[in-house]
């Protein structure tokens, strides 16, 4: 019997990273309304308390480790409490990532600022992986999803090094897709754009603006909903994706594909040169 022929068991042990709030939050309760076990890794204690409470309401099972995950010790105890609660993760979900600390223009950031960044976006991936994995190869498959950004994709003034950092997230991904394939371990990752959560709330991207203009900025005409993210790592961490590794699944509204064109103010047409903010 082959990886893929065998049986899809609950409850997996889900591992979700940044887990409590926004996307992260979406994440989590889905895993566990599916009936899996998440491990949820957050800062923020209140959250992550709120969240599990949450989903144990619900029924589902949830089990909370606070700490930075960019430090060296959360990810220890995050390996440590895996292997003696669980054995191994089923699933690794790399959800932290922040655009914050960035100054507007490059020339003016501090190196410490990229470091930051650095951290954030790209290497408590490899950290976590890395310490997630051995279970996994020994368990004889398992997925991981990884949280990229749109920006990795096109330019985004102001954020360069943001950018950069999520570009090697999804470049990350389809190489060690490559070299897991063989373990029956895939990688995949999703691209979210305009996710009207606590990081990047509507208010915040509306800036006063009439939410009407969201039917010009995006072909969808709405901002993402955590659970619209959660649904599409819910099916890249699924059976039903089982032929899947190696990919960034955008989930932006269609911002890519419009590639910078814009409907109409007249509700008419698309241009490439928007006649309003």
């Amino acid at each position: 019997m082959s990886h893929d022929d065998v049986p899809l068991q609950h409850p997996r042990t889900v591992v979700v990273t940044g887990g409590a709030l926004g996307i992260g939050g979406g994440i989590s309760r889905r895993f566990a309304a599916d009936g899996d076990h998440v491990v949820l890794v957050d800062i923020d204690a209140d959250a992550a308390a709120r969240t599990a409470a949450d989903i144990e309401a619900d029924g589902g099972g949830c089990t909370v480790l606070v700490g930075d995950i960019t430090d060296d010790d959360t990810v220890a105890r995050l390996t440590a409490l895996v292997e003696s609660d669980h054995g191994h993760a089923d699933v690794l979900v790399n959800n932290v990532g922040d655009f914050r600390p960035a100054k507007s223009f490059f020339a003016k950031s501090p190196p410490e600022q990229w470091r930051r960044l650095h951290e954030l976006n790209l290497w408590h991936v490899f950290a976590v992986t890395h310490a997630l994995l051995p279970g996994m190869i020994s368990a004889g498959g398992g997925s991981i999803v990884n949280v990229s950004t749109v920006e990795a994709f096109r330019g985004i003034p102001g954020n360069a090094v943001y950018s950069a950092y999520n570009a090697g997230v999804s470049a990350f991904t389809k190489s060690l897709a490559v070299e897991l394939g063989p373990s029956g371990i895939r990688v995949n990752a999703i691209a979210p754009d305009l996710a009207d959560t606590p990081q990047t709330p509507a208010e915040l991207m509306l800036a006063g603006r009439d939410p009407a203009l969201l039917r010009s900025w995006l072909p969808a005409g709405r901002f993402g909903k955590p659970e619209d993210f959660a649904g599409v790592v819910a099916f890249l961490a699924s059976r039903d994706a089982a032929f899947i590794t190696g990919h960034t699944i955008p989930v932006d509204g269609g911002t890519l594909a419009a590639s910078g064109w814009y409907a109409k103010a007249s509700g008419r047409g698309w241009t490439n040169m928007p006649d309003q903010a």
